[in-house]
């Protein structure tokens, strides 16, 4: 089996790993945790705009180039060893909505939408998971009603990321209460959320002491009939298809790679005593994130065939997220008492980012359905096995 990329996918590599060099030089600390890093992000998108590398996979008509499933697995990856900032643009808008309008939307929502993702003007966040709805998400309440040519949504979302920063939200509710709960389910599109009458976002701090997370209420929020996405009552479905695209990338292995480097390189340099206890164990996780790189690559694999992977993608957002727990976990043990320091604390080893992106990492395996939910979609879908 050959796992090499071909010429024109190295040479590809080489011109967007100059680009980000060169562009990330002089950006500000951090993970867009302030205005500042924020904006930053904005520009670092808007370049890529004019590129045409915010969504490369996608037609050259929604602001793509074209190019192949293999070539944006480049990119993917260079951008997740860089860790190029993004504002909720690539991550939300070309990871999960764009795919999905892509799949089940018209084609007048296709060219509203699209081109303003691949521009960097719209920034997307989900409505998804409630505060009785997380893992088991079919149990959502969030009620909307056909009132004319609009639909009137009422209800609450929690752990809406990066809403607070977001003009856009996709988002799943209920339109028919009677219907079994994984039916009357409808996907819509709100527009313009900072200024939608009813719409109220509360920051929720997540346990790094970072505004990431919010709730979002619904009081009385009026939405287009023409923002449905799909058919009514069969938003599950369309929900499910995003999910699909949402666990299917490598960046997530790459930043990986990038970590594991600079921690190899920090024990490069310390006493013999402490190479000795850690550099076994962290060959060992070098070892693993290949092989996720490899589980990465098989999903690159199936979109290129033109299929689209399903409980394939459960086990990469299973692998994943679980060493990158053990990553961070070891790095902070192998930097000792100065591993627990924080990015803004002086003399920070690596910046501080082991304990930072430890505390990241612990809900990994919980968000984006739990890691026991993805082990029963493998157990049913990828091993046939009957439900319990």
């Amino acid at each position: 089996m050959d796992m090499q990329f071909g010429p024109k996918e190295e040479t590809l590599r080489t011109e967007v790993r100059s680009f980000l060099q060169s562009t990330l030089k002089d950006r500000p600390d951090g993970e867009s945790r302030s205005d500042e890093e924020f904006e930053f992000a904005k520009g670092f998108n808007a370049e890529l705009g004019k590129r045409g590398w915010i969504a490369p996979a996608w037609p050259k008509e929604y602001g793509g180039l074209g190019a192949s499933i293999y070539e944006q697995m480049v990119f993917n990856e260079e951008f997740g060893y860089y860790n190029a900032p993004d504002t909720g643009t690539r991550g939300f808008g070309v990871g999960m909505i764009g795919p999905t309008l892509i799949i089940h939307g018209n084609e007048e929502q296709k060219k509203r939408y699209l081109p303003r993702i691949t521009s960097g003007e719209d920034i997307w966040c989900q409505g998804y998971s409630e505060p009785g709805a997380g893992s088991d998400l079919a149990s959502l309440q969030t009620r909307a009603v056909r009132d004319g040519d609009e639909y009137v949504i009422n209800g609450q979302k929690i752990w809406t990321s990066g809403g607070h920063r977001a003009n856009q939200m996709f988002c799943l509710v209920r339109t028919d209460p009677d219907a079994p709960k994984h039916r009357g389910i409808s996907f819509l599109l709100i527009d313009d959320i900072k200024n939608q009458q009813g719409l109220q976002l509360r920051p929720l701090i997540n346990m790094a002491n970072r505004h990431h997370f919010n709730e979002v209420f619904f009081e009385d929020v009026r939405v287009p009939a023409q923002n449905l996405i799909g058919e009514e009552n069969r938003g599950w479905y369309v929900g499910m298809t995003l999910l699909d695209f949402e666990r299917s990338g490598i960046g997530t292995t790459a930043a990986q790679k990038h970590t594991l480097e600079n921690l190899t390189e920090r024990l490069r340099g310390s006493s013999d005593d402490v190479r000795k206890k850690y550099r076994t164990k962290l060959a060992d996780l070098a070892v693993a994130n290949g092989v996720g790189r490899y589980l990465g690559y098989r999903i690159g694999y199936i979109q290129a065939s033109g299929r689209v992977p399903n409980y394939e993608a459960s086990v990469v957002k299973i692998y994943q997220s679980e060493l990158g727990q053990k990553i961070y976990n070891f790095g902070i043990s192998m930097l000792g008492l100065a591993g627990q320091y924080r990015p803004e604390q002086e003399n920070a080893p690596l910046g501080g980012m082991m304990s930072e992106q430890y505390m990241l990492a612990v809900p990994s395996t919980i968000y984006s359905g739990s890691n026991e939910i993805q082990r029963n979609v493998i157990a049913t879908r990828g091993l046939g096995l009957p439900r319990g």
